[in-house]
C-alpha cells in the first residue's frame, strides 16, 4: 500500500514537472521590425517544435517595463527579443550584471548610422556638410529655419543618443530632431523618396529599408578614446553627455528571465543557444513586413528549411 501511494505521488510529481516545463512563455512586442520578426520565429519554435505555449504580449514595448517584468520572474513577460547594446546599458547594469535575474544568448551584430538617400550624396557626404546653413535649409520643412532629421521613436534610448551627437557635433543650432514613431517616419520617407526630396535620418542594420531604398550613411569621425561619454539617466542628459564619433557596431541579444531556467527549462536552454545572423533577420523582415506575408508562415518556412540549426538550439 505504501508502495502504491509512493508511485502515485511520484506520478503526480512528474506530471507537475511536465506541466511546469510547458508553462507559457511571453514575448515582448517591440516597435521595430527586427524585434518583431525574432518574436514570431522564436514563439513558433516553442509552439511547433517544442510543443509549448508562447504569446507575444501586445503593447509590451517599453524597455524598462520589460526588464523589470523579467526581473520579477512571474511570467508577465519573459523575453526581450532584441536588446541593443550599449543602448540599454543602464538596464544591463541593473538586471543582468547587478541582480542577475536576466540572462542572454550570444549576440549578433548590428550597425547604427545617420543616412541620406543616395540621390542626396552630391550635397551631403559627411557630418561637416551638415554644418553648412544652406544645406540645413534644404531640410527645413516647417519654415522655422532649422533642418529636420529623424532621431527615432520617443521611447528609444537611441533617440537621445542622436540628439547628443548632433549637439556634440555643433549642429543643434542648425538642426532639430523629428521624434515620431517608426511607422510615421517610414510613411513620410516613402513619399519624400518618391519625390526625391531631402531626408536625413537615423537607421540601423539589419532592416528591410536598405532593400527598399538606395541609402548612404553619412560619414562621421572615427572612434577615439573618450569620444563617447553618455549618461542617458541624468536629468540633464543632453547637457552632460558628449558623443562626437561614429557609433561602434552594436551587440544585439535575446534576453530572457532567468526564472525560465526553473519555470520552463527546455525553453531557457533553447534561448541560451539561439544564434542569429543579420542576414537571416533581414530576410524575415523583408518577407514579413515588405512582402506582407503572414509572419507565422514565414517563420514556419524558415524553420522547415533550417531544421538542423533549430534542433541544435533545442538540444544544446
Amino acid at each position: 500500500m505504501n508502495t502504491f501511494k509512493t508511485s502515485i505521488a511520484l506520478a503526480a510529481f512528474l506530471a507537475a514537472g511536465s506541466a511546469t516545463a510547458q508553462e507559457k512563455v511571453t514575448f515582448s512586442d517591440l516597435s521595430w521590425n527586427g524585434a518583431q520578426a525574432i518574436g514570431h520565429v522564436l514563439s513558433t519554435i516553442i509552439e511547433d517544435q517544442m510543443g509549448g505555449d508562447a504569446d507575444i504580449v501586445s503593447g509590451m514595448n517599453q524597455a524598462a517595463v520589460i526588464m523589470a517584468g523579467m526581473d520579477k520572474g512571474d511570467g508577465s513577460i519573459d523575453v526581450f527579443t532584441d536588446l541593443w547594446m550599449p543602448n540599454q546599458q543602464a538596464l544591463w547594469d541593473e538586471y543582468i550584471e547587478g541582480n542577475g535575474t536576466v540572462v542572454t544568448n550570444s549576440p549578433y551584430k548590428g550597425t547604427s548610422n545617420i543616412y541620406v538617400p543616395t540621390y542626396m550624396t552630391d550635397t551631403v557626404k559627411s557630418i561637416e556638410d551638415l554644418k553648412n546653413p544652406e544645406v540645413a535649409a534644404m531640410f527645413d520643412t516647417d519654415g522655422n529655419g532649422k533642418g529636420e532629421y529623424w532621431a527615432g521613436d520617443v521611447t528609444w534610448a537611441s533617440t537621445k543618443r542622436w540628439q547628443i551627437k548632433f549637439k556634440s557635433y555643433g549642429l543643434d543650432g542648425l538642426w532639430e530632431p523629428n521624434i515620431v514613431s517608426a511607422d510615421t517616419f517610414k510613411a513620410g520617407l516613402e513619399a519624400a523618396y518618391t519625390a526625391e526630396k531631402p531626408q536625413l535620418f537615423y537607421y540601423w542594420t539589419p532592416e528591410a529599408i536598405h532593400v527598399k531604398y538606395d541609402l548612404t550613411a553619412v560619414e562621421e569621425p572615427a572612434r577615439t578614446d573618450g569620444c563617447e561619454d553618455v549618461n542617458l539617466d541624468a536629468e540633464d542628459w543632453l547637457e552632460v553627455s558628449e558623443f562626437n564619433c561614429v557609433i561602434a557596431s552594436n551587440d544585439i541579444y535575446v534576453a530572457y528571465s532567468k526564472s525560465l531556467e526553473e519555470r520552463n527549462p527546455a525553453v531557457a536552454k533553447m534561448l541560451s543557444n539561439v544564434q542569429f545572423t543579420g542576414d537571416e533577420i533581414n530576410g524575415w523582415i523583408v518577407e514579413m513586413f515588405e512582402n506582407k506575408r503572414d509572419p507565422r508562415e514565414v517563420a514556419e518556412d524558415w524553420i522547415a528549411d533550417n531544421k538542423d540549426t533549430v534542433q541544435s538550439w533545442i538540444d544544446g
